[in-house]
């Protein structure tokens, strides 16, 4: 099953930003979210939005998958456009909700120009430091089933979207949300028991069971 969207798999490419390490990558995703808090005018972050527009087109991602993924956001930018020009002004709104937009395109150019092995391998080397609290391998291990998981509920929902609207069944909420809810328990499942089988879910056994004496048997 395939999700639309930036934030469905790496788009592979050969351009300045495919070829740019993973770091200043994240440090211009983290500049364009902190915006929100250090700029007042809505100017720079219309300006942001040309600029994050105009890497997509430069490192050639489909505009259909950007177009999809300001579509599935649209509807609460919406929302908190009218609330925000409501309980403020129409600058303030238009600050909020670009702000917003502009962080999530963000977002979603960096994972679609990085392979999702170099953004594992970042979380590993990020959680070395707190090796005592975390495993970085479980850590990266658990981010690389969120990446997978993700597209594919999406994926799902979509799909049992466009089935019942085929049986002309859309505006019915239990012909859409059943059925995905059955395919995420599925596949939930067959995650589980794919870690299961290759032992990554059993508790560690460095630790005798206290209760069990030296002979076999419980005191």
């Amino acid at each position: 099953m395939t999700s639309p969207g930036l934030f469905t798999a790496h788009v592979p490419g050969t351009s300045l930003l495919h070829r740019m390490p993973l770091w200043p990558k994240l440090a211009g995703v983290i500049a364009v979210g902190a915006m929100a808090w250090l700029v007042g005018s809505p100017w720079p972050f219309a300006a942001v939005t040309l600029v994050l527009w105009a890497l997509a087109v430069a490192a050639a991602l489909p505009l259909r998958r950007l177009l999809r993924s300001i579509r599935t956001l649209l509807p609460v930018l919406v929302v908190l456009l009218a609330f925000q020009w409501w309980s403020h002004d129409l600058a303030y709104a238009v600050h909020v909700v670009l702000g917003i937009a502009n962080a999530f395109v963000a977002a979603g150019i960096l994972t679609a120009t990085t392979p999702v092995t170099d953004l594992l391998d970042a979380v590993v080397r990020a959680a070395r430091p707190l090796r005592r609290v975390v495993d970085p391998e479980v850590v990266a291990l658990t981010l690389g089933i969120v990446v997978r998981s993700v597209p594919w509920v999406a994926g799902s929902f979509a799909a049992v979207r466009q089935s019942a609207r085929a049986r002309g069944l859309d505006r019915d909420p239990r012909a859409v949300v059943v059925p995905t809810v059955v395919h995420v328990v599925a596949y939930a499942r067959a995650t589980g028991e794919a870690l299961a089988a290759r032992g990554l879910t059993d508790p560690p056994d460095d630790e005798p069971d206290p209760d069990i004496g030296s002979g076999g048997r419980r005191s």
